[in-house]
């Protein structure tokens, strides 16, 4: 007896997962990718389309926040993302990285797979970090640096942290060994992956996400000194450009890196990413030829954005005709929130980041619902206790992404609302008359981006 028992726990021991080298090597460049995407990418796409006066604060911003957020993801956020508690939060299992070693291990998409801890703590740590400096261009040129930074605390704790945890949270696929154990472990899961919604690599929890609390912002800040009776134009669209490359050739990692396993997925989710935003591109620019007589560098530049967003969430479950439809409609669209709902409701979105992010996440978000059914060149839902696809119903996967979105839409609004009042009644959002008038960098930073 002694010695079966000896038997079978020398056969567990030798059975535990281990992580493959190639997945590994795959996730430490996926993460670096993520990170190009934010700095430089996002910041050169965002900084070449405010004036000159503000180049440097948009740079600013961008990197502290990335900074600032990659180590309160270490401290707390890691652990109230990704850990058991309730459905809207994890717990303090994890505080401080608690009891992660080199011989951790977190699962993947696959039962008997898994990759170190510290990667899969990093890679998601480059999601918390872009989140809310895409927040920023919703209010650029003219808001206090110490205003932005309180804002992002609050923001990233009480917004972004939960809404990871209701849309990724849940126990794993090795969890799912029967009908009962599958039962018992989506209990344990966040509120939104509960409902069944589909979000790959964030089109909820990133996208949404940072385009309504831009949009509340831009409501609540108000508009730029001069905005609709001077030319506020950006001034360069060539940094604009190439910081909108850099974000194509990182979003790879993005997207493709959250299927955090080197194999055929990965190979389908990166056609996907590519062949959406190539559909987008071509989608914004068609639109903007037809209705305002030429095709913009300006407008290709934020169709690839739109179409990389509208992609997101979509880009492990569609197929390529599918991730080219999300295209097509994402870059019209998207050039239709930007062009004309803008201008009808009459905010301040200085970078269009609810009209391309918050509009194209959602679009991507309900757009899964549609395009991942197999009869439409989708993959289907995987069913981990059946082992083996399940059945697809276009209306029910429909309806468990409007739970997704109309939750994260419902959350951070009120999180953002709250976070900004806080901040303006303690701090002040918004930079002096004078300040605006003469530019964020000589005023909140002391330098300046060019000596001409």
């Amino acid at each position: 007896m002694l010695t079966s028992f000896s038997g079978l726990a020398a056969a567990e021991q030798a059975a535990a997962p281990v992580p493959n080298k190639g997945d590994v090597a795959w996730m430490i460049v996926a993460t670096v990718l993520v990170i190009l995407m934010i700095i430089p990418g996002l910041a050169l796409f965002y900084g070449g389309m405010v004036r000159s006066k503000n180049m440097l604060s948009v740079l600013m911003q961008v990197f502290v926040i990335f900074a600032l957020t990659a180590v309160l993801w270490a401290v707390y956020g890691y652990s109230l993302a990704f850990t058991e508690g309730s459905a809207f939060f994890g717990g303090l299992s994890k505080i401080f990285l608690k009891g992660v070693t080199p011989e951790s291990v977190a699962a993947t998409f696959s039962k008997g797979v898994v990759v170190p801890e510290y990667i899969y703590i990093v890679f998601q740590l480059t999601f918390a970090g872009i989140t809310p400096a895409l927040i920023v261009g919703a209010f650029a040129e003219r808001v206090k640096f110490s205003a932005v930074l309180a804002f992002i605390v609050l923001w990233f704790t009480f917004a972004y942290l939960p809404i990871a945890h209701m849309v990724w949270y849940w126990a794993g696929p090795d969890a799912y060994t029967s009908a009962e154990a599958g039962a018992a472990a989506g209990a344990t899961a966040g509120f939104i992956f509960q409902k069944g919604a589909l979000d790959f690599a964030g089109g909820t929890v990133v996208h949404i996400n940072a385009g309504i609390a831009g949009l509340i912002g831009a409501l609540l800040i108000g508009k730029r000194i001069g905005y609709g009776r001077e030319v506020l134009k950006p001034h360069s669209v060539t940094l604009t450009m190439v910081g909108a490359s850099l974000l194509w050739v990182g979003w790879f990692g993005f997207n493709v890196g959250s299927n955090l396993e080197a194999n055929g997925v990965a190979a389908l989710v990166f056609a996907n990413t590519l062949l959406a935003t190539a559909a987008a591109t071509l989608s914004w620019v068609a639109a903007e030829w037809l209705a305002r007589g030429k095709p913009s560098m300006l407008g290709a530049a934020s169709g690839a954005i739109a179409g990389l967003v509208a992609i997101t969430p979509a880009c492990g479950f569609v197929g390529p005709m599918g991730s080219i439809a999300l295209g097509l409609i994402a870059g019209a669209l998207c050039f239709w929130a930007v062009s004309v709902l803008k201008n009808k409701l009459g905010y301040d979105d200085s970078l269009d980041v609810f009209g391309v992010h918050g509009v194209g996440g959602i679009l991507g978000a309900l757009g899964t619902g549609v395009f991942a059914s197999p009869a439409l060149g989708g993959t289907g839902v995987y069913d981990y206790v059946a082992n083996a696809v399940g059945e697809f119903d276009i209306l029910a996967q429909v309806t468990s992404q409007a739970w997704g979105v109309g939750v994260t839409i419902v959350w951070t609004s009120i999180v953002s609302l709250v976070a900004y009042k806080i901040v303006d009644v303690t701090i002040g959002l918004r930079v002096p008359e004078e300040s605006e008038r003469e530019g964020l960098d000589i005023r909140e930073h002391g330098e300046t981006a060019y000596h001409l």
